[in-house]
């Protein structure tokens, strides 16, 4: 048979269905900063979006781009809305807790300094851990001079914690 008549694979091509980002089950606390973050994310999307549509008829490309624009807005706008605003300034300083820049030593005397901010906010290598991680789950509540058990999937380690600061009102 001449594989003129065969029907090629639709594979290649863009799906309309895209799986959607999946939210955390735990609350989505945000810095202030965080949601701004999420504000400027939602806007670009849009804006993003919008630019894309004039192009989706005739690029698969531009098409598959706009659908993965689309779902991200979904999960911005989600985000959004599920977002508890904690301010770090209103904490307690004595303690970690949200917002909390937080300063550990291991027992090889390596100190590292972590911000707990929202899932949206992590960055590690900008020192800014979700504060549902097991790191940050470890430390909140701890003062300095604590040790606290940090699990690792390598094995635990114990951690002291050095230092405990919250950002200032600006």
């Amino acid at each position: 048979m001449s594989r003129a008549f065969v029907k090629e694979s639709d594979e290649s091509l863009p799906s309309d269905e895209l799986p959607e980002r999946p939210l955390a089950p735990h609350p989505n606390y945000v810095t202030p900063a965080g949601l701004a973050a999420l504000r400027v994310r939602l806007h670009d999307l849009q804006a993003q979006r919008e630019d894309l549509k004039a192009h989706t008829d005739d690029d698969p490309l531009a098409r598959q781009r706009r659908l993965e624009a689309e779902r991200d807005l979904r999960y911005v706008n989600a985000q959004i809305e599920r977002a508890i605003v904690v301010n770090p300034v209103e904490q307690p300083g004595e303690e970690v807790h949200f917002g909390a820049q937080v300063t550990i030593r291991d027992d090889a005397g390596r100190e590292q300094t972590f911000a707990i901010v929202g899932d949206d906010e992590a960055d590690l290598a900008l020192g800014k851990i979700s504060w549902a991680s097991p790191l940050a789950k470890a430390l909140i509540g701890a003062r300095a001079g604590d040790t606290v058990t940090w699990p690792r999937p390598d094995g635990a380690v114990e951690v002291e914690v050095t230092a405990i600061a919250y950002p200032q009102a600006t």
